[in-house]
């Protein structure tokens, strides 16, 4: 290490491995890297770097960028973390000039800064797997859309759907997800570099030309509250929590239909391995394992959360503790929505089964008590003589004892058959066919906006590679 490269004195302590962050904050380098070029830039701007000085830390910052890309870059554990690193890695490269670069600035705002650029990534990361879960989700619907299945409530069948129906309804659960992660994102585009450890600058350094550069939406309010402010890593992993419980239901219905106590679905080589005992078993094991991550992901919010408990105003150190939850949520995600993704491509729905099972007679009874209802009698009435009649007749309809119900007729046995009673629920947001064309064509339209503000979001993240590789004119 050169004279310049020397281990700063504040790293310097003999629990220096203790508070070593480097394992951990290795991933946020290119967005260390782009913010340091901005504040350069703006250090520039206000007139405390001449031209020659930015330009030599310009020409060093995107150096140290292409050793980080290129895996060349030389990591010193001794050097506590990854904004240490840069730094004397950088007045390695460009002699003394390279300690101007933290001017006015802190690794407090540092490290808040690198965490908002890395969020933006993350979230365009999840979002563009999720939008795929839902291509996939909207293609089955569509081609599934007249295949009637049971509904259940309480695990217990309870009226006629269609597999097209129940389909979008997961849809719908991640279209929620989706608008979260942008709405978290949207919260977080407040850029926090320029509140220094917690009281700002005496320097005249203009916040808003960084923010402006790093196509935030505007420059923090308040310096104490940015340097040590954590809602966005606490809101993206309460959008990632519950995305995961939102793909774990998913998959334990995939595992519960693909048993043979329900049969609706084959048991594919899509959903799993086999049993190295047992030669006739293929097991759902990609569902469950979708299942068994989503405990991981709550836990990365509760272990957020703990740490942030009780912590006072300013930065404590408490808060290196934030990125490890976040990083191992975002990796659980990525690969829960990549298989995801493939489940729900590779369903294979058993007809048969699935009209064996929507043709129970129970299913109807609400179908009934609307027809009787239709002739004047009260709901109320018709629900306790429909109750009756299939108690009297273990769980079956007899069309001679059917017509004595009040109020029925001739045209009351119609309603028995499953495709007239999943046809004639076509009110908004139905399972009938026809309604549910109606949504898939709102659930395009809802995704073909999604998709523009996805677009919108990368332009953002993008800017890091731009700042990371444009030469200095």
């Amino acid at each position: 290490m050169t004279s310049y490269g020397r281990a700063p004195a504040y790293v310097q302590t003999p629990v220096g491995p203790f508070l070593n962050s480097l394992s951990v904050d290795r991933p946020l380098a290119r967005y260390d890297l782009a913010g340091s070029i901005a504040h350069a830039e703006m250090l520039g701007q206000v007139g405390l770097l001449t031209p020659e000085e930015i330009g030599r830390l310009l020409h060093g910052l995107r150096q140290v960028a292409r050793e980080v890309a290129e895996g060349t870059f030389p990591w010193q554990q001794e050097l506590e973390d990854v904004h240490t690193n840069i730094e004397v890695r950088l007045t390695e490269i460009v002699g003394p000039v390279g300690g101007k670069v933290h001017t006015a600035r802190s690794r407090n705002d540092q490290v808040a800064l690198d965490e908002r650029l890395y969020l933006r990534a993350a979230v365009s990361t999840l979002a563009h797997r999720l939008v795929r879960v839902q291509e996939a989700l909207l293609r089955r619907a569509s081609e599934l859309r007249e295949t009637p299945m049971p509904g259940y409530t309480h695990l217990q069948r309870a009226q006629p759907v269609t597999v097209g129906h129940y389909l979008l309804a997961h849809y719908w659960r991640f279209d929620r997800d989706l608008d979260r992660l942008f709405a978290s994102v949207a919260r977080a585009n407040v850029c926090p570099l320029g509140a220094g450890a917690l009281a700002g600058s005496t320097l005249g350094i203009d916040p808003d030309v960084v923010a402006r550069r790093l196509a935030f939406d505007r420059a923090f309010e308040n310096s104490l509250d940015a340097a040590s402010d954590r809602d966005p890593l606490a809101e993206l992993l309460f959008d990632l929590s519950l995305l995961a419980v939102h793909a774990s239901g998913l998959a334990e219905e995939v595992v519960l239909f693909a048993s043979k106590e329900f049969g609706f679905l084959e048991r594919t080589p899509a959903l799993g391995s086999g049993s190295s005992l047992m030669p006739q078993k293929r097991n759902p094991d990609a569902a469950e394992l979708i299942r068994g991550k989503a405990g991981r992901a709550v836990g990365d919010l509760i272990a957020l959360l703990t740490t942030l408990k009780g912590l006072p105003l300013g930065y404590d150190r408490d808060l290196q503790e934030d990125k490890a939850p976040v990083l191992d949520a975002v990796a659980t995600l990525t690969a829960v929505l990549d298989t995801l993704g493939e489940v729900v491509l590779g369903l294979v729905f058993v007809p048969a089964r699935l009209q064996q099972a929507v043709a129970d007679p129970e299913l109807l009874a609400t179908d009934v008590a609307e027809e009787l209802v239709r002739h004047g009698v009260p709901f109320r009435t018709a629900h306790d003589a429909v109750g009756a009649h299939l108690r009297a007749h273990d769980g079956t309809f007899v069309a001679a004892e059917l017509a004595r119900l009040p109020g029925a007729d001739a045209e009351t046995a119609r309603t028995l058959d499953p495709a007239t009673a999943v046809a004639r629920r076509a009110s908004a947001g139905g399972p009938a066919p026809a309604a549910v064309t109606r949504q898939l064509e709102a659930a395009r339209s809802r995704l073909a906006a999604r998709t523009s503000s996805l677009s919108s979001l990368d332009q953002k993240v993008g800017l890091v590679e731009e700042l990371l590789n444009e030469e200095r004119t």
